[in-house]
């Protein structure tokens, strides 16, 4: 048998992702079984080596629940402390406080934007969902209008705005301006944070029900009545300690800037500032303040951290499993097809880094992936056609490219799908289509900017 070439390969790989959708949404096969069987039948339709199909998902595997599935356990964990003692509820009741409960999708976004600037899109979930189950529980709202805004804020800030370790990639391949990026990435992101994530979600909950009961939630709302303000930790030290992370990752993130780099100071800084290491130290800070100072015992804390776990292996080895397909995708060939078909296309710049980015994140289901590829490929192009566009302009580009439409094969689809308790159909009506939102009106912005710029 043949390796598969050209449109044929695009066809076998459009097969896979409808055969995916059609086993988990109608015969209800696990996720995960269905990612894997997928991923071995597609390496071997196209042709690939045996040996080499999986090997080639255990390799995506790996990569993708390297990262993740430390980010998720330290996340769920640092979550699940906030919970128990009462920081959640302060987060929640304090916000609703100061926006009121009419506004609170509102504050919900601000507060995404604000924790997703130096953290990966999964970091920000796991650490802001908690806020989101008792929000919803304290207001009596759907979990879509007080989740979406915050996906959508995490979102924006992931594929357009430096820090966010996605777009900071795209700054150097471009050679963009940081300073002129953070500030065209804000005129950008924020009216398109507004629609895909407030104005949005007021749309599509009335059409949604979620079901009345959500296992993950448990995890993170406590059962009992309210405790009194009295015993809640105060909203500073919660705030100190949920945004100790991101504070860690951004001081990682200017290390250059303070101490001359490969020095000893400079190692650390950027070592505490990778997002396990900084999350790991945010988890045993929040022993102290969300545990011994509530009055915890070493016994209950060690029992909240095994506890919290549980629930979460399920979604890891889903998330993994979607990695593991994505990878095959790449090595397949499709990638490198779907580069192809875009370079021989003769576009603006501005589109061929937003539709470049938006194919491969369309096939291999990773943001991070789709903004790095497409850098390097459109940064070459821009460069030889000598082309006078802002290189700060194809960062917005190529970063609203890189979210489109996110499905099956990306991590941040199942993590959501699992949290919010929804059905696959469910996911695409409005995990999905806020996406595309995103990654359409970033497109339009930033011409309309180009034109201004």
């Amino acid at each position: 048998m043949g390796v598969a070439h050209g449109s044929s390969l695009l066809i076998y790989a459009l097969v896979a992702i409808a055969a995916l959708i059609l086993l988990i949404t109608r015969f209800k096969v696990y996720p995960f079984l269905v990612l894997i069987i997928v991923s071995l039948l597609l390496g071997l339709a196209v042709g690939m080596p045996m040996d080499q199909i999986v090997k080639s998902f255990e390799t995506g595997n790996g990569n993708t629940l390297g990262h993740i599935a430390i980010v998720v356990g330290l996340g769920t964990m640092l979550g699940k402390m906030m919970a128990e003692s009462g920081g959640a509820e302060r987060i929640a009741t304090t916000l609703i406080r100061w926006f009121g409960e009419k506004n609170i999708h509102w504050a919900m976004m601000c507060v995404a934007v604000i924790v997703g600037l130096p953290v990966f899109f999964e970091v920000g979930f796991v650490l802001l969902i908690p806020i989101a189950f008792n929000v919803a529980k304290r207001t009596g709202k759907s979990l879509l209008l007080i989740g979406l805004p915050m996906v959508a804020g995490l979102s924006v800030v992931h594929g357009l705005i430096p820090p966010h370790p996605a777009a900071l990639l795209a700054v150097q391949a471009y050679h963009a301006d940081i300073g002129r990026t953070i500030a065209y990435g804000l005129i950008v992101g924020i009216p398109t944070a507004i629609v895909a994530g407030p104005l949005f979600a007021l749309f599509i909950h009335r059409f949604i029900k979620l079901p009345e009961n959500n296992p993950l939630s448990a995890q993170f709302v406590s059962k009992a009545d309210p405790k009194p303000d009295s015993e809640l930790p105060s909203f500073g030290i919660t705030l100190f300690t949920i945004l100790l992370p991101v504070i860690l990752m951004l001081v990682g993130s200017w290390a250059d800037l303070v101490f001359a780099p490969k020095t000893l100071p400079n190692n650390l800084l950027h070592f505490i500032g990778t997002s396990d290491v900084a999350l790991l130290i945010a988890v045993l800070v929040s022993f102290w303040t969300f545990g011994a100072q509530r009055g915890f015992n070493r016994e209950q804390i060690q029992k909240f951290c095994g506890d919290c776990l549980a629930p979460i292996a399920g979604i890891t080895l889903i998330v993994g499993a979607g990695g593991g397909f994505g990878r095959v995708l790449m090595d397949s060939g499709v990638s490198k097809q779907i580069v192809e078909l875009a370079q021989t296309a003769h576009l603006s710049p501005l589109l061929l880094g937003w539709l470049v980015a938006a194919l491969i994140r369309l096939a291999t289901g990773s943001a991070t992936v789709a903004m790095t590829t497409a850098c390097g490929i459109v940064a070459p192009i821009a460069s030889a056609a000598g082309v006078t566009v802002q290189p700060e302009l194809l960062v917005l580009a190529t970063g609203s490219g890189s979210l489109i439409f996110s499905h099956v094969n990306d991590g941040g689809f199942w993590l959501i799908k699992e949290y919010f308790g929804m059905t696959v159909g469910q996911t695409f009506k409005t995990w999905s289509l806020l996406e595309t939102i995103i990654s359409l009106l970033g497109l339009g912005l930033t011409f309309a900017l180009s034109a201004v710029v």
